[in-house]
């Protein structure tokens, strides 16, 4: 079996959520599985020295601009949510826990946070804000809400986070591809072509 694509991002991030409406489809074309791992951007914001991308001067206006633009390329709703940027400690804790139960409805419940967050632009970092996002999936939400703090969840995330950083994963959305590194959702096309040719 071929290697999976690591599709790497944090649910704060609007690149990322452009990239989670194409990115299974993609993988299906090309015969390859896609595994989805969250991970805390500001983590690696502390190794890079960066802050969000709409914090920065000039950058900050462009990329709002982008954001919007990106979305009607792509035939996407898209929403800034408020507040923004938001810290998806929960959203993250909840995908791990879920994982390891139903990788299915960990992914189902991804792109819910991520739709609800920019596609309607809703508060997704309070619990009962996730609670309500997992319900209509058949998630416990009971189930789902003690499973987010467990230590063992608290622990995946960690690791996961700082397997990244590891790697040197600094942005939102991360690639890679049969070990190669891929930043940001506009290097899909880039990636399906790496697939289709073998590389260059």
């Amino acid at each position: 079996m071929p290697a999976p694509i690591e599709f790497w991002f944090d649910f704060s991030s609007p690149y990322g959520y452009l990239a989670s409406t194409r990115i299974d489809a993609l993988g299906a074309r090309q015969g390859r599985e896609v595994v989805w791992r969250p991970f805390l951007l500001g983590a690696a914001f502390k190794v890079t020295g960066q802050k969000p991308l709409t914090e920065q001067p000039l950058r900050g206006p462009y990329a709002l601009h982008d954001f919007v633009r990106s979305a009607r390329l792509l035939g996407v709703p898209f929403k800034m949510p408020e507040p923004f940027p938001f810290f998806a400690l929960g959203a993250s804790r909840g995908f791990y826990w879920l994982e390891g139960h139903d990788t299915g409805q960990a992914r189902a419940f991804a792109r819910a946070v991520y739709a609800a967050a920019f596609g309607e632009g809703r508060d997704v970092t309070k619990p009962a804000a996730l609670v309500e996002l997992a319900r209509p999936l058949g998630i416990a939400a009971d189930a789902l809400a003690a499973g987010s703090f467990t230590p063992e969840t608290k622990e995946r995330l960690r690791q996961e986070t700082d397997q990244a950083i590891a790697r040197g994963i600094f942005g939102s959305p991360f690639f890679i591809v049969d070990g190669e590194p891929f930043w940001g959702h506009d290097r899909l096309e880039h990636i399906e072509r790496w697939l289709k040719t073998g590389g260059w």
